[in-house]
């Protein structure tokens, strides 16, 4: 999800313990979470990276989670909220963990712990097919659609004769897309993705956007959001324990190949969520990360 989505809600409301698992090993229990052998999980629903079906979480994100909750030996337990409901949710300590494309930031590392990055998120474009833009000189005067609060009004408002038009959810973006009433939108590029596949009608492409320079965004300093930002899963701040065992796992990932196998399910390139930025390791250095940090990456 977008980086800076500003909501307003309550965290809903934990479970009892009645629903631990039985026979928990000594290894799991020693994780910390909430309820031994259970690991709460706080999501939105936002497919195709967290929707919950059946109990469980389904998306990009809750496969991930699944994978390395069942090496730990953790039954998932979802509850479902909004954006700032999972947020909260995790500084208070009412759930162990939440995820779903969540951007790491300076400030939420301050009040929370973030997991090694499942993936990187690309700036991506929604454009009507035949048109190609790759630059931000390329946005210049155009109609530019995002949803309302996404980080992406602050950098189309940066963009020298480029208009804004905000909706209050990706539909009203597509729809003025396949209408020709705006030239780009920007969201998430899995759900870009997935709407190229549910709604053909549209006739819509996913372009990339080359991110700006260091100059460019120095310029223009929001402009910084036209680049890729890197997503982690979010932890209370006691959680040491089980935020080191979920990295380990994710970091695994990307060695197996299964990290790769999980994007390509959902349409995405593995080339463009996978493969780090150079200053994806200089901000975390020495903040939430040692010196000698090196963020996963696939191809090492």
């Amino acid at each position: 999800m977008s980086a800076i989505l500003l909501l307003s809600s309550v965290a809903a409301c934990g479970s009892g313990d009645d629903d631990a698992p039985k026979n928990v090993s000594a290894k799991t229990a020693a994780l910390g979470t909430l309820t031994p052998g259970v690991i709460k999980v706080a999501v939105e629903p936002y497919a195709p990276y967290t929707t919950v079906q059946g109990g469980r979480i389904v998306g990009l994100d809750g496969d991930i989670l699944a994978y390395a909750a069942e090496k730990l030996g953790l039954k998932v337990e979802p509850q479902t909220t909004d954006f700032a409901g999972m947020l909260a949710g995790v500084q208070s300590h009412r759930v162990d963990i939440t995820i779903g494309g969540v951007a790491w930031t300076a400030d939420r590392q301050k009040q929370g712990l973030f997991t090694d990055p499942p993936y990187y998120s690309p700036p991506a474009m929604a454009v009507r097919s035949g048109k190609t833009y790759k630059t931000v000189d390329d946005l210049k005067g155009l109609d530019l659609g995002t949803v309302e609060g996404y980080v992406w009004v602050k950098s189309i408002q940066s963009v020298p004769g480029a208009k804004l038009h905000a909706y209050p959810d990706a539909t009203g973006v597509f729809d003025d897309l396949g209408a020709g009433r705006i030239d780009v939108g920007f969201l998430d590029p899995l759900i870009i993705i997935a709407a190229q596949k549910q709604r053909p009608d549209l006739k819509i492409t996913t372009e990339y956007l080359t991110p700006p320079t260091a100059l460019e965004v120095k310029a223009k300093p929001a402009y910084q959001y036209f680049q890729p930002y890197q997503t982690g899963f979010y932890l209370p701040k006691k959680a040491t324990r089980l935020e080191k065992a979920i990295s380990a796992q994710i970091d695994a990932m990307y060695k197996n190949g299964e990290m790769a196998k999980l994007v390509k399910k959902y349409g995405g390139d593995p080339e463009q969520f996978l493969k780090p930025s150079a200053d994806v390791a200089t901000t975390r250095r020495g903040v939430d990360r040692p010196g000698t940090w090196t963020p996963p990456s696939i191809g090492q």
